[in-house]
């Protein structure tokens, strides 16, 4: 069973930056893909940026340009830098693993204009 903890949300005004980080239990990075999602208050969750085992990025429209997913496979960490930051951005963002289908408990964003 693996375990995703996310860290680094906070309060930050538009134009701001933050990073995220999720640390996993196990050694499962260098095959894995990885995910942030996010979910605003009575929208679904949405894809934010994903990360494969080749380093291979893909994000959503609303960010690109603006958010950068990395990993650190022997820290078993994957990261989110988000810059540019709007009001628009607020959500609670989550650490998701393809492989075995888990998420964290999510951790809060708020963007203040």
């Amino acid at each position: 069973q693996v375990q995703l903890v996310e860290y680094g949300g906070g309060l930050v005004q538009a134009g701001g930056s933050l990073r995220l980080s999720c640390v996993a239990s196990g050694s499962m990075f260098i095959i894995d893909t990885l995910a942030w999602y996010r979910q605003a208050p009575g929208f679904q969750r949405e894809l934010v940026a994903s990360i494969n085992g080749f380093g291979s990025t893909d994000y959503a429209e609303s960010v690109q340009g603006r958010f950068t997913i990395s990993k650190d496979n022997a820290k078993n960490t994957v990261y989110l830098q988000m810059s540019s930051l709007k009001p628009e951005d607020t959500a609670v963002y989550y650490c998701y693993t393809y492989r075995y289908d888990s998420w964290g408990p999510g951790t809060q964003v708020t963007v203040f204009s």
